[in-house]
């Protein structure tokens, strides 16, 4: 009679084993999958983290950046005027699907024949829609269909620190990456046009990578990058320090190179060798004379504050809003003269006839 006990004590000990086992299907779904199940005692863990790579980032952006080689016949008077060939090497940015791309300046200037080389080796001409030597840039169009485009944010606010990818073609090498981080922002003296938004990176930029795309870490464009501002002082050993345009402004320059072949710019004609940081403006130094400024009647000494009720902060930031005033628009300056405030209606001019 001790059997019946001890199958009693069996079966209830088995109901609870069943019990617990539907409870913990319930409460760990996981379990229901036996191919989840890992019985790794007796076996290391492998704690080791992967490594950084910017890999996805490069796979993103690099279809989109070509290779540009341009060729000028120039006549030889050495040689009897016979035709030598040069060729320039450059990089690009395919920027819209109907072939649009950006580049370097310097890098088709007087070409006579331009090719445009894709990631896959397809090789096309282009033609130049328009160029703007103030910011290196000149837009060139090719003619082919199902181009990769350069991934871009609109939202985008480049800050010092950031890890940037500069992609090009340095010495022809074929394409390459070089990486750094965004050592300033707001650059100014890399043209006569006292921008303040050029990029300083110290992501290295050689011959042939002029042209190309400095991207972010998700791949997204960040700018155009130059290697003709480090020329600037050729004597000059210069290590880490190199530029691009910023994405926003090389933007801008390209839609008006398409629409109008070139860029139109609002023309001042002042300069200043002193600030006034208790006013936050700037001090008019000289004036050229015929220039919008002289015509309104601004003088030596005054002191610039407000443009259109806008602070001032240096006479560079006056520059810029003028730059992007269209000709003929009447811009009101609030200065101080002899410690009286007055304001000027100044008339703007486009900024070719600085050079006329």
């Amino acid at each position: 009679m001790k059997l019946i006990p001890a199958l009693t004590y069996i079966l209830r000990a088995t109901s609870y084993g069943l019990l617990t086992a539907v409870v913990l299907l319930i409460l760990v779904p996981d379990l229901r999958d036996g191919n989840n199940l890992s019985f790794n005692i007796f076996t290391p863990v492998n704690d080791k983290s992967k490594p950084i790579s910017f890999s996805s980032a490069v796979a993103k952006a690099a279809p989109a950046v070509v290779n540009i080689y341009s060729e000028t016949i120039e006549n030889d008077r050495r040689y009897q005027n016979r035709s030598i060939q040069r060729v320039k090497l450059g990089s690009g940015v395919i920027m819209d699907s109907r072939g649009y791309i950006l580049t370097n300046y310097h890098v088709v200037r007087n070409a006579n024949i331009i090719t445009v080389v894709l990631q896959d080796s397809t090789e096309l001409s282009a033609e130049l829609i328009g160029s703007d030597e103030l910011t290196d840039l000149a837009v060139l169009k090719v003619h082919a269909t199902n181009l990769p485009v350069i991934a871009v944010d609109d939202n985008l606010i480049p800050l010092v620190g950031d890890v940037v990818l500069a992609i090009g073609n340095p010495l022809n090498l074929g394409q390459t990456v070089t990486q750094g981080i965004i050592s300033a922002t707001g650059r100014t003296g890399l043209s006569n046009t006292s921008y303040r938004e050029f990029l300083q990176m110290d992501a290295a930029i050689n011959d042939g990578n002029s042209g190309g795309a400095l991207v972010n870490s998700n791949g997204d464009l960040v700018g155009i990058t130059s290697a003709q501002f480090t020329r600037l002082n050729p004597q000059t050993n210069i290590q880490g320090i190199f530029f691009a345009v910023p994405y926003k402004l090389a933007a801008k320059i390209m839609q008006e190179l398409i629409s109008n072949g070139r860029v139109v710019r609002g023309w001042l004609g002042v300069s200043s060798q002193q600030y006034n940081p208790q006013l936050k403006g700037f001090v008019i130094g000289s004036l050229t004379p015929n220039s919008p400024a002289h015509l309104a009647g601004l003088q030596k000494g005054d002191v610039v504050v407000k443009i259109n009720e806008q602070d001032i902060i240096s006479i560079n930031h006056a520059l810029d809003i003028v730059a992007e005033t269209d000709p003929g628009v009447i811009l009101n300056f609030s200065i101080y003269r002899q410690k009286n405030l007055m304001t000027v209606p100044v008339k703007i001019l486009e900024y070719k006839e600085a050079k006329n």
